[in-house]
């Protein structure tokens, strides 16, 4: 097949613009090592643009007894003991320099009339430590790290679907991939590749992210490579998923909502966080609230489209209008519904893989020589449950550490080896896909792992349904050797689902598997036949392909960050 390909050498190629891959750029720009980022979607839309709550660090702004001690006790605790300490350690003590650099860049914090970057609570944290940028800080972030890559020129290329990998001897030598919208193919040769391409939730049925990001793509590439996945079961459901419409199904209703004073009832008018959380009600955490809403609906007392209602218009117009602006303008947008009158019907959705490829703690560095793993598509921070906020500033930290790790791996490679081999299996790769002309369709099968996981695998799990879960994924398996792939006038988009199709089956396998071996109820996984936290599995659970699971001791956590381990009041703070 004579396809035109364009190829690229560089020292450094980041898979992923969101903003861990924008902040490893960065550091490997800054220190003046040759670097390409690489994104399938645009980078000022990448999915760091949907966090809106706020980033994390011990400031000491507002709380002057904070410390980055205390920050690593809460996350460690809200983890359920699964967070790796010394993971934990590198972002807790390193978060303010990861503020810093944002100033640096010119970040727009919100500040106090004296000039501190203001911090608020969320759900779990002992202290203020919360900066933000109105609810809209994700967005704000991401800016400022693009605006950060222009001023360094680095060269970004969006629209590029990274399919494969490139390796030879356990050592990363590149990837390969190819042009959404013209087909083009590209050979990237590089000494280190670092992989930014986000979690696997969008192979839920309802999930925060949007319609093409997040298939799992980062699992797929690196288990590919030679890695291995950590805690693919530990998927974090947050609350407050919209129902309708069907395109977007799962859109986030923030926090902020509850946060602010909304309420939760059921079909019957119930405010049944009541029989949940009595105590801290709809300021409880996300684990308890998304189980509480789940089993309100899977007990009959949910709204006929299978949701509950969430409740904001009692509260004056003015405060709805101030605070939560983005949850008015989006229910307006998608439903024409005024939430200052009517309640919003809500149900849990996938929103954060807390799982991901397997890393070492000091710099994040894979099974594979030369290839990193940061932000969503690598674990060891977030463990059962991820304290609100911690998300920003691991891509920051870790970015930053991930980029001069990767520069000094780059700078001290005497000779790069490459594969004649390993490149003709990429390349066969997306020829076999393009000529693939069978009955089924792509999407379709999709839909179908959506649906498998939602039935067998969502906030609630038992044995016999991750199971059956397993028997559809084989069906489905079989069935790809039918698919049928046909770009068009409108582009490649086929093949890129066609992509997100193989990584969906491969990240869906890794969950059900890890989830059948978690046999207790530890934070977001809950088994309704395994409902007791088992102290033995204080472990992490590592997914090398299919059938094989292996258990992980998790490090003694430190003196220092034990003592101050202890169960957080919710009192008057936003959930996380």
């Amino acid at each position: 097949m004579n396809t035109p390909e364009t190829r690229v050498a560089t020292s450094v190629l980041v898979i992923g613009t969101g903003g861990a891959g924008l902040r490893a750029a960065i550091e490997l720009a800054e220190r003046g090592v040759d670097v390409l980022a690489i994104g399938k979607r645009p980078k000022t839309d990448a999915h760091t643009t949907l966090a809106a709550g706020g980033i994390n660090a011990a400031l000491a702004t507002m709380d002057p007894e904070d410390t980055w001690q205390q920050h690593a006790a809460d996350t460690i605790q809200e983890s359920y003991l699964l967070a790796d300490p010394e993971t934990v350690r590198v972002v807790t003590e390193g978060a303010a320099e990861g503020i810093a650099d944002l100033v640096r860049y010119g970040m727009p914090f919100h500040r106090e009339s004296d000039g501190r970057i203001s911090q608020r609570y969320f759900g779990a944290h002992t202290y203020r430590r919360t900066a933000y940028a109105g609810d809209y800080t994700g967005l704000e972030i991401q800016r400022t790290l693009v605006a950060r890559a222009k001023q360094l020129d680095v060269p970004i290329l969006d629209s590029v679907y990274i399919t494969r990998l490139l390796v030879h001897d356990n050592a990363v030598f590149g990837a390969y991939g190819f042009d959404v919208g013209d087909g083009t193919r590209y050979v990237i040769h590089a000494d280190a590749v670092i992989l930014a391409a986000g979690g696997h939730t969008r192979i839920w049925r309802r999930t925060s992210s949007r319609r093409d990001e997040n298939n799992g793509d980062s699992f797929r590439l690196a288990v590919e490579a030679g890695c291995r996945i950590r805690d693919a079961e530990l998927v974090q459901f947050h609350p407050s998923g919209l129902i309708a419409p069907e395109n977007a199904a799962g859109t986030l209703v923030s926090e902020a909502a509850r946060g602010e004073g909304g309420i939760l009832r059921n079909q019957l008018g119930e405010r049944f966080m009541a029989r949940y959380d009595a105590d801290r009600m709809e300021l409880s955490t996300r684990d308890r609230v998304a189980l509480a809403a789940y089993t309100e609906i899977k007990e009959g007392r949910g709204t006929p489209d299978g949701g509950v209602w969430l409740d904001v218009s009692h509260l004056p117009h003015d405060t709805i209008m101030k605070k939560l602006p983005r949850v008015y303008q989006t229910l307006m947008e998608l439903q024409m519904l005024d939430i200052t009158k009517a309640p919003i019907e809500v149900a849990p959705t996938a929103h954060y893989s807390m799982g991901g490829v397997w890393v070492r703690p000091e710099d994040h560095g894979t099974d594979v020589d030369g290839l990193y793993a940061i932000g969503e598509a690598s674990s060891g921070l977030h463990g059962a449950n991820r304290l609100g906020g911690n998300s920003l500033i691991e891509l920051l930290v870790f970015g930053r550490i991930t980029g001069r790790a990767a520069a000094e791996y780059s700078t001290n490679l005497q000779a790069q080896r490459r594969s004649v081999e390993a490149l003709a299996a990429a390349r066969a790769e997306v020829d076999v896909l393009l000529a693939a002309d069978g009955p089924e369709n792509v999407r379709a099968m999709q839909r179908a792992v959506r649906d498998i996981m939602t039935e067998h695998a969502g906030v609630v799990r038992d044995e016999g349904g991750l199971v059956k879960g397993l028997a559809h994924l084989d069906e489905l398996e079989t069935r790809l050797a039918d698919i049928g792939v046909h770009p068009d006038i409108a582009g490649f988009q086929d093949l890129a689902h066609a992509f997100d199709l193989k990584a969906a089956l491969l990240s869906a396998r890794a969950t059900i598997e890890t989830a059948i071996e978690r046999r207790e109820t530890r934070g977001c996984h809950n088994r309704s036949d395994y409902p007791d936290l088992d102290p033995s599995l204080r472990v992490n659970l590592v997914w090398s392909g299919p059938g094989s699971v292996a258990r992980e001791a998790i490090p003694p956590i430190p003196a220092e960050v034990e003592a101050l381990m202890r169960e957080v009041s919710a009192e008057g703070k936003l959930v996380e």
